[in-house]
Parts: C-alpha cells; sequence; structure tokens
C-alpha cells in the first residue's frame, strides 16, 4: 500500500462537519486480498491494539470492526481505524471516519477526524506504515511510533486555559481559531473580533501586565488602596537581601521580581544561610529579588473576572505518604505514575518536580530523597501549591467571605486587569481579610484557569464561560454571515446582497468571481470564492457584514472557510463541472453545494430554489429556518410553505412579493427593477427574488430592500460583466460570464427579448467542461446566432489547442448554422474586434469572455474612436468602477452612451 497524497480540512467540509484528514492510498495487490486472508494480520493487529475490539464500525455495535475483520475487509479500512485508535491512545476523543474506492481498481479514499493539526497527518502516514509491516511480518516497534506521535502531539496541543476557552467559544457557535503555535486565539469575525491569550483578554492594556509582572509596583499600588500586602522590598544582591530581611524580621519569603508559576519561590526562610541560598535560586530567574515577609496560612486563588469573583481554589503543596519501604524520590516517582499526573498541564494534576527549591524544603526537616519515611508519615515536598510543581486544588468558592470579594475585585481594578488571578494567604477565606490575618500576596495577568476547571477536590467551575460573558458583555457576539453558492446567478446575488446591506449602513465585506472588497475597496483582485478569501474577510477588523460567495471548487478542495452563516443560499443547480473532482452527476453537485445550507447557525436561514427540481434533494440536510424564493406563487411547494407561514420571495404576476408569518407585502413592480431589463431578464429576476429573501431572513426591511433592488444596475459599476449591455451607436454588445448551457440560455432569453436586428455571439467554453456539455452550448449557439465566432480560453485547463472550439463548431453546425457564418478566432480579444468591424446595423453581439476587463477596455477603446465620452476603466486604483449604463426599458441610442453613472 502505497500513500498517494494527504489533505487536511479543518473545517466543516464535504465528508464531515468536523476536522478530517483524507488520505489517497493506493493498495496495488492488496486491493484482492481481505484480511482474514493474510496469514497471523488479524491476530497481530488486535493483540498489539486491544483498543480496536471497541469500535463499532458501520455495523453499528462495540466489537462491529472485529467482525468486520474476521469476515474480512480491505486494509485500507484497517488504516482509517487504527488512525481513530491512535488518537485514542494519544487522550483524543474521536469517532468519524470511513472508507471508500475513489477509482478502480485499487484506489481508495481514507476519511478519518482528528483534533490536533500539528500531528493530524503523521497520524495517517503511521497507522499506514504499522498496518503495512503487520501485512509483511516486518518487526516494528510500535511503542516508538505511539511516542515520536506523543511528543508531537503534546508538543503543539492547546493549554489547558486555552483549550477551555477554544471548547466554549465552540459551544456558543463563536467562530474560533488559534494563531501561531502558542496561546493566541481570535473569536469572532469582522468587527466582533475579540483576541485573547491564554486567560489574558486582548483588551487588556499592555501597562496593566507590565504592572502586574512588577511586584513591587502591584504592591505599591495595593497599599495605596488600603489592600492588605506583605512587607517587604527588592535586592539586587545579598547585602540588599539581608538589610530588607533584618528590617521586617523572619521567616521571609524569596522569590524573583517578574517571574511566575512559583519559579525560584523560597517561602518560610528563617535565617541567614537559608537566605542567602534563597537569594542565589531566585537570581536564577530575575536581577531584582523580592523579600517579604512570609505570612502564615493557607493559599488561596480568586479568580477575577470583570466585576466579579468567578472562582476560588485553594492550592495544597505536593507531599508523598510513606509506606516503610520506598525511598522519597520512590515514593515521588510512584505518584508521579498516576494517570490523572503529567508532563506540563496535560492532565488534571502536572508531575512533581523535584528541583533546587524541593530539595532545600526537604533539608530544612534534615531529608534527602534517599531516606525512607516511615508508613503512613506525610511528607511535604515544597512550601507552595503551584499546580506547575506538582500541587494540588481544592474548590472552595462558596467559602469565600463577601468582603473578600470585594477586595479581590478591587485589587484587580487597581491594576487594570479584567481578568486576574488575586493569590491570599491567610488561615481561612471565610473570614474578612485584615493585616493581622492575611495579605494578598500577588495579582496574576494571564491566571491558570486549570485549578478551576478540574480541581483535585469539588465541583469544576466552568469560569471560560465568565471569561466570554465579560468579553462579549458589550458587543455583539458575530456579524451577519451570507453564504451563496449554486450554479449561476450567484455573483449577482452576492454583489446585489452586499448592496443592499451597504445601503443600510454596514461596512461589508464580500468576496466573488471577481475579488474581495471591504467597503468599495478591492483587496484582492480575480477569483475570491474560496475558503482563504472568505478568511480574509471574516478576519478583518471594519467588517460588519459578511457576503460571500461560496464556489463548488474550494467546498471540495478544502471545505468552508467559515464555521456557520446566518443565512446559506442556493441560487440553483444544474449541469456544470461535472466529471471533475469525482462529481459525476447533479445529484452529487447537489450533494456538494447543500454544505452551504447545512453550514448555518440553528436560528439561521436556509434559502433555496423552489423552483429548482434538486431543492427536493438539498432541503434534507437543512436543519435551520427554512426560507423560499421563486416565480410561481401557485407552485404546490411555494403555496404549502407560504399557507404554514414560512418565509417567502414570490413573483406574482408584475409584483414581487414577500411572505413572512403568512403577512404579505408586495414590495416593488418587477419591470422597476433595473437588472430584470424590464421583465425581460428572467435569469435576473430570479436572482433578484433570492436576493430578497436572503435579506428579509436576516431582518432587513422591505424599504430598504426597495431601495437596493432599484439602485442596482447591470453594469459593470454594479454587477461588473454579468449582462452588461453597451450602445456603440449603430449596434448593441453584451458582455456576459456564460459558461455552461443554462447560463448561454439565460443570456440568448434576454438577447432575442431585446428586438435587436442580428444576433451575433462570440462564444466559447471551459476546456474542463464534458464534450457533451461543450457540445450541448455549440448547439444552442447555433440555433440561436446567425453569425458565430468561437473563440479559445487562454487557460486550456488540461485540453490541446483548438479542441474546444471544434467541438463548438461541430454542435453549432449541426443544428442548423451556416458554416459560412461561423469562424474560429482563438483569442477572444481579438474575435470581439473583429465582431465590432463587421457588426450591421442593429446588431446585438454578445460576447461570453474568459476575461472580463481586456474586453471592457477594448469596448472603451471603441467608444473612445467614436469621439464618445469615455467611461472609467474596470476596477481603476482598487475600486469599482463607474460605467455607461443602459436603463432598461428604453431603446438604446447615441444619447444613452453618453450618460455615466456616479
Amino acid at each position: 500500500m502505497e500513500v498517494v497524497s494527504v489533505r487536511r480540512y479543518s473545517g466543516r467540509n464535504i465528508y464531515s462537519h468536523k476536522p478530517v484528514v483524507r488520505m489517497m492510498v493506493d493498495l496495488e495487490e492488496l486491493a484482492e486480498i481481505p484480511t482474514h486472508q493474510i496469514d497471523g494480520f488479524n491476530q497481530r493487529l488486535l493483540k498489539v491494539f486491544p483498543g480496536l475490539k471497541t469500535h463499532h464500525c458501520s455495523l453499528g455495535h462495540e466489537g462491529g470492526f472485529v467482525e468486520r475483520l474476521q469476515e474480512g475487509t480491505l486494509i485500507s479500512h484497517v488504516t482509517e481505524h487504527l488512525a481513530l485508535e491512535l488518537q485514542s491512545l494519544l487522550g483524543y476523543d474521536v469517532y468519524f471516519g470511513k472508507t471508500r474506492v475513489a477509482q478502480e481498481p485499487h484506489l481508495y479514499c481514507i476519511i478519518y477526524e482528528y483534533m490536533n493539526e500539528s500531528s493530524a497527518r503523521a497520524i495517517g502516514y503511521a497507522a499506514a506504515e504499522i498496518v503495512m509491516a503487520f501485512v509483511n511480518g516486518q518487526p516494528l516497534t510500535v511503542e516508538e511510533i505511539i511516542d515520536e506521535l506523543y511528543e508531537e502531539a503534546i508538543d503543539s496541543q492547546l493549554g489547558p486555559s486555552t483549550r477551555a476557552i477554544f471548547d466554549e467559544a465552540r459551544r456558543r457557535h463563536i467562530p474560533v481559531r488559534r494563531i501561531g503555535s502558542d496561546s493566541l486565539l481570535q473569536l469572532g469575525y469582522g468587527r466582533a473580533s475579540r483576541f485573547i491569550e491564554a486567560s489574558l483578554p486582548g483588551t487588556t492594556s499592555s501597562i496593566a501586565v507590565d504592572l502586574a509582572r512588577n511586584k513591587q509596583l502591584t504592591k505599591q499600588r495595593l497599599r495605596e488602596n488600603n489592600i492588605p500586602v506583605p512587607a517587604g522590598g527588592v535586592a539586587y544582591n545579598e547585602d540588599g537581601a539581608l538589610v530588607i530581611a533584618e528590617q521586617i524580621g523572619y521567616p521571609v519569603v524569596v522569590k524573583p521580581y517578574d517571574s511566575n508559576q512559583g519559579k525560584g519561590v523560597t517561602a518560610n526562610v528563617y535565617n541567614e544561610i537559608l537566605l542567602i541560598k534563597a537569594f542565589q535560586l531566585a537570581r536564577d530567574y530575575s536581577d531584582g529579588v523580592m523579600v517579604e515577609k512570609y505570612i502564615r496560612g493557607r493559599d488561596y486563588r480568586v479568580l477575577v473576572v470583570g466585576d466579579k469573583v468567578s472562582a476560588v481554589a485553594e492550592r495544597r503543596p505536593p507531599c508523598i505518604i510513606g509506606d516503610g519501604v520506598s525511598t522519597i524520590a520512590e515514593l515521588v516517582e510512584q505518584e508521579n505514575l498516576r494517570p490523572d499526573r503529567g508532563e506540563g498541564h496535560e492532565r488534571r494534576l502536572s508531575k512533581i518536580v523535584m528541583d533546587a527549591v524541593a530539595r532545600e524544603f526537604l533539608a530544612r526537616f534534615e531529608l534527602e530523597l534517599e531516606d525512607i519515611p516511615r508508613p503512613g508519615e506525610l511528607i511535604y515536598l515544597r512550601e507552595n501549591g503551584n499546580l506547575s510543581t506538582g500541587g494540588s486544588a481544592r474548590e472552595c468558592t462558596r467559602d469565600i467571605h463577601p468582603r473578600n470579594k470585594e477586595l479581590a475585585i478591587k485589587a484587580a481594578r487597581v491594576i487594570g486587569l479584567e481578568v486576574a488571578g488575586i493569590d491570599i494567604v491567610t488561615d481561612n477565606i471565610a473570614r474578612l481579610l485584615t493585616p493581622a490575618n492575611g495579605a494578598v500576596i500577588e495579582v496574576n495577568a494571564a491566571p491558570g484557569l486549570r485549578m478551576h476547571l478540574n480541581p483535585s477536590e469539588g465541583n469544576p467551575c466552568n469560569v471560560a464561560a465568565d471569561i466570554l460573558d465579560h468579553m462579549y458583555a458589550e458587543v455583539p457576539k458575530s456579524i451577519p454571515v451570507i453564504s451563496i453558492t449554486g450554479t449561476n446567478g450567484k455573483t449577482t446575488v452576492t454583489r446585489l446582497i452586499s448592496h443592499v446591506l451597504t445601503l443600510a449602513g454596514k461596512k461589508v465585506g464580500m468576496t466573488c468571481s471577481s475579488g474581495s472588497y471591504i467597503g468599495s475597496e478591492c483587496i484582492s483582485k480575480g477569483d475570491n470564492t474560496g475558503p482563504a478569501s472568505a478568511q480574509a474577510v471574516l478576519y478583518n477588523g471594519e467588517v460588519e457584514s459578511a457576503v460571500l460567495e461560496t464556489a463548488r471548487g474550494g467546498i471540495i478542495r478544502s471545505g468552508l472557510g467559515y464555521d456557520l452563516a446566518d443565512v446559506g443560499l442556493i441560487t440553483n443547480i444544474s449541469d456544470d463541472h461535472l466529471g471533475m473532482d469525482d462529481v459525476k452527476t447533479i445529484r452529487d453537485l447537489a450533494f456538494i453545494k447543500s454544505l452551504v445550507v447545512e453550514a448555518v447557525k440553528p436560528e439561521g436561514w436556509a434559502i433555496l430554489n423552489a423552483d429548482d427540481n434538486m431543492t427536493e434533494i438539498i432541503e434534507p440536510q437543512v436543519r435551520c429556518n427554512l426560507g423560499y424564493f421563486g416565480q410561481e406563487r401557485h407552485r404546490a411547494k411555494m403555496a404549502r410553505h407560504i399557507d404554514a407561514g414560512g418565509l417567502a420571495a414570490v413573483a406574482e404576476g408584475e409584483a414581487i412579493c414577500l411572505y413572512r408569518n403568512q403577512t404579505r407585502t408586495e414590495l416593488m413592480n418587477i419591470k422597476d427593477i433595473p437588472i430584470t431589463f424590464a421583465g425581460k431578464a428572467i435569469c435576473n429576476l430570479e436572482n433578484a427574488l433570492a436576493a430578497a429573501a436572503a435579506l428579509y431572513s436576516l431582518g432587513i426591511s422591505a424599504h430598504m430592500i426597495r431601495l437596493g433592488l432599484l439602485s442596482f444596475r447591470a453594469d459593470p459599476r454594479s454587477n461588473a460583466g454579468r449582462l452588461n449591455l453597451f450602445d456603440l451607436g449603430k449596434f448593441q454588445v453584451m458582455l456576459d460570464y456564460g459558461h455552461n448551457l443554462s447560463g448561454y440560455q439565460c443570456a440568448i432569453q434576454l438577447a432575442q427579448s431585446l428586438d435587436a436586428g442580428r444576433l451575433v455571439g462570440v462564444i466559447g467554453m471551459p476546456g474542463d467542461r464534458l464534450d457533451r456539455s461543450i457540445y450541448e452550448v455549440g448547439q444552442l449557439c447555433g440555433g440561436s446566432f446567425g453569425k458565430i465566432y468561437i473563440k479559445e480560453d487562454a487557460d486550456l485547463r488540461g485540453r490541446k489547442p483548438g479542441v474546444v472550439t471544434e467541438i463548438m463548431y461541430r454542435g453549432a453546425v449541426n443544428s442548423g448554422a451556416d458554416s459560412k457564418a461561423i469562424e474560429t478566432i482563438w483569442s477572444e480579444t481579438m474575435a470581439l474586434q473583429t465582431a465590432l468591424e463587421n457588426a450591421l446595423p442593429g446588431d446585438l453581439i454578445m460576447m461570453f469572455y474568459e476575461n472580463f476587463e481586456p474586453n471592457y477596455q477594448l469596448l472603451q477603446d471603441y467608444i473612445k474612436a467614436l469621439d464618445l465620452p469615455p467611461a472609467s476603466t474596470a476596477y481603476e486604483d482598487g475600486k469599482i468602477p463607474y460605467t455607461i449604463p443602459m436603463v432598461p426599458g428604453e431603446k438604446p441610442s447615441r444619447e444613452m452612451a453618453l450618460r455615466v453613472v456616479h
């Protein structure tokens, strides 16, 4: 078996709404050999990985996978299950996987869920390596492979604080992503986005963080605000430390000036000798060393979030209990083998660290690591209870005295922290804190949350929820996200929705086939319909609403670029892109595009075309509110939906009407919508209905939708390259991006209604379409145009030169076109130039372009040659251009060409 390719899908995708890896493998001769025919394979596999016995597989019950092994399955299927089991051994709860034949006879596609991005691909390679070793009977040290995977996973996984914030955001459907490889998260989209690093919100000032790190200044600020703090000072040499200790009196605490996690801290220092040792240890972490009065009592951590105490925990030092046989070192080693202790922050408890501080602490009691404690003897291993060095925590939020809560909140506010860990030492947190019975020892920015999330004793506290409540207390948790897909019309619908939202006062981020835009500024030109473009808009802090054209190719290759939309819209599904990316039928295409309406918030809206046959296939996948648009009010599906109180936008006679909760709102006359060309452009009527339904579902008023439809034109300013009609004096030219049969049909239907003297076609098709699809477009054009210029796309998309033009030629001739009326000109600009030069009075030249800008510029040059004022060039200076408009319903004239929309 050879691993051909491995691709990771981090977002929702056509395989799963969870992150998955797709691994393509070539089984070669093993495609004909099931596992039960491989000598000893099943036995070796289950002996080394007994956890596989619990896998359900497609049989749906525990042990189902073993049954499949016994009856015989392919090793690609085994690799899928082993990839899941390896992750289970690393501590990840993953369950989804499937294996399907990709290409007969032996290319297979393996899909498996993952949680850790860094090790996701390595898991698949490791599973394949292990499976092949078992097949060939080769020796393999599986433990080493698992150890390597574990090291890679543990080095890259989120810490407990960051993971808690990440998971809580997911539960709330707040978009969240990790930035870089550390603890920085971005929550939300656009203007609703917020940053947090571990538990430190991005809105906390750097001054507050620096102040919290400066322990001496922190004490000064607290003391100034009547908050009890221990006496002490900062020393930069041993003599200075001795002077401070003599002034405040022993015992003292010695700690680095600006460290954290208890590093270099020595407590209960009661003489000069210990002080010198403690000072030298602290100097390893900081030039300045704090010497403070030692406060006797219990060590409490009070977590303050905003203006409330979120949780309180008592931290306890690590300890061991003697058995009369084992040394202290051996007892520590045994304790560290407990399953709830791990390296760093990976488990509920950290492994006990026996460093210089711990050894010095034992020495105070004349103990060494080689000593053997008596049976039952309790031995503490250090003074403080920091979890990072092996301490434990008891949850005691309900115990804290109300005035102590106020004191902790005040301490956080004085330093300027939104989220703070207030360390208090006192005999009992339930008693009022006074200088006589305790003190605030430290104020920590970015406090660890593990002791509250998973205490050793007591119930866990969902402190991540409190942090998110605080971060989003005064701002929305998200911006509206509208995702549009379909075969035809999706660019027009995307632009139209964006136009209306802009009129409504929103700063709109838009992605479409011509570029990405923030407001009117184009930030990226070209086809921007994939997930990377969507994310560039969604993570822009200026954006108030996001309107995303979501194309088939991006969905297949990378999944969605967002988590959940507020509105998912499918314009229509028709024959296009078949034969590409394993899409064989229109049903396959519908399945892929249905992801857009599946990935919608539960309270959001899926907007579907009631007139489209594929809606019946897509509708069962919808798990949110459902709205329709359509041109037939009395179609059974539409009528039932409206009668049930559903949301709809529908054509009724000469008007567009909106329905919701059985309330009818007549929006406007269809002939007043410019892009419908006085109602003649049926495809743009459908696009207007789709946009109106989506906007209405968002709560946009009928008045605002009406204004948007009235002011959105079929010209390069509003809708570049989509049915753009130009008057060139004696004849007209229309530029359109029709690139499939239904797209051509829509444009030709409009052209035939415009009373032109002769229709001239400048036609072409993308090379990656099926021969049948190219031929059918040729047939349509042969029966529709009196003169045809067949051009070839610059991007041949895998075809040899001349092949596409030949297929189109045959289609046109076989449909009855006169071969003398057909010319083949490979360059599309040259084809358009030829059509312009040979145009007859009254002609309407229809140009189905590959690239809009050069052909639009050609028209501008032609207008200039006629001594007419030129329209602005397309996308000048990164802005959406102004242009010469055609007013629908008016007869084209020379005077119309003089008007420029501003």
